[in-house]
């Protein structure tokens, strides 16, 4: 059965998500946007609901899900023993794209959280999120919308495919704004440890005055054995199908060089920055952009349709590892497996 549409892409008649928000209520699965990306939600107080988004996903049971709020008022019932500093967080990054680890309630169901006594949560800006969790009167447990491994999805268009049919209703609302998920902070011992990088950069978080600590696994290979201490970064993700390697270089050439290296001979698609588009050796080239801005915005959307030329390989220009560049280079180093050349 084909899931019902709702199209918000330039209404902002907020009551057409009501019937969306009921179907939460009954425990039933939404595909909603957020200003990150679009997410896959249930009640996230009950259990089998949110078990149904693991299943409409194909994803790992230790692979923990964020829990979304409308207001600050329903976070008592959900968490316990918030510090100063992430009210301080709270208060300066919410609502947006910052989501917090802090210690859970048990009303929180455990197959949220991987089995962890903690519980993942943000306040989305988006008002389409925010209104569907105040229409429903519950939290919203929801990871990106997209097959598990595969890149999130940010336009309805990439995902209703492989989507269609897994939930009751798809609530469309045109492209999202930032276009990578949320940053993803613990605090520990008054340090803000970064376990996934977004649009809020740790620069933004040190500005507060705190110390800020950045996980290894955030431009590493988690070990299978690990405990997975945030939502979306152990597994294989935001991966094209084709085979991808990352380059980089701080020197434009030399990328360049090594990247029609890489593709010598072979059907290839390079996506790069505007500026490079006519420097690559192959008829398929896509623009990524410019600023990091709009590489955050686009990289998703491209690494779904570089997989549709059926090439042998798809080559990503890499961009510097600080500020938001952070979030691009994680995402593209697990879309590529960790292939990555630097030169």
């Amino acid at each position: 059965m084909k899931s019902k549409y709702i199209d918000l892409k330039n209404d902002n008649d907020y009551t057409k998500i009501k019937p969306a928000a009921e179907s939460i209520k009954q425990g039933k699965l939404v595909l909603f946007p957020t200003e990150t990306v679009y997410g896959i939600g249930a009640n996230a107080l009950d259990e089998k609901a949110v078990k149904d988004i693991f299943i409409a996903k194909g994803r790992a049971q230790d692979n923990p899900l964020i829990v979304h709020i409308a207001n600050i008022e329903m976070i008592n019932k959900l968490v316990k023993n918030i510090g100063n500093i992430e009210l301080k967080l709270m208060e300066t990054f919410w609502p947006g794209p910052l989501t917090i680890v802090l210690k859970k309630t048990p009303i929180i169901p455990k197959v949220i959280t991987g089995g962890l006594d903690t519980v993942a949560i943000r306040m989305p800006s988006n008002i389409i999120a925010r209104k569907l969790i105040e229409y429903s009167g519950c939290p919203i447990a929801a990871p990106s919308a997209n097959i598990s491994g595969k890149p999130s999805g940010t336009l309805v268009e990439d995902i209703i495919d492989e989507l269609d049919g897994k939930v009751d209703y798809i609530i469309d609302s045109g492209k999202v704004d930032i276009g990578v998920e949320s940053t993803v902070v613990r605090v520990v011992d008054d340090i803000v440890h970064i376990l996934r990088p977004g649009k809020i950069t740790p620069e933004d978080i040190q500005k507060l005055g705190f110390k800020v600590f950045i996980e290894k696994q955030i431009l590493g290979e988690y070990n299978k054995n690990e405990k997975v201490l945030s939502p979306g970064i152990k597994y294989r993700h935001y991966a094209p199908s084709t085979k991808c390697i990352l380059v980089y270089s701080k020197d434009e050439e030399k990328l360049v060089q090594k990247i029609n290296e890489n593709i010598q001979g072979k059907k290839a698609v390079v996506i790069c920055k505007t500026g490079n588009m006519n420097k690559y050796n192959t008829d398929y080239k896509l623009d990524m952009g410019e600023t990091l801005e709009e590489i955050t915005n686009n990289i998703f959307t491209l690494l779904r349709k570089a997989d549709k030329y059926n090439a042998e390989i798809i080559v990503v220009e890499g961009v510097q590892k600080d500020g938001l560049g952070l979030a691009i280079m994680n995402r593209l180093l697990r879309a590529c497996s960790h292939e990555f050349i630097e030169c």
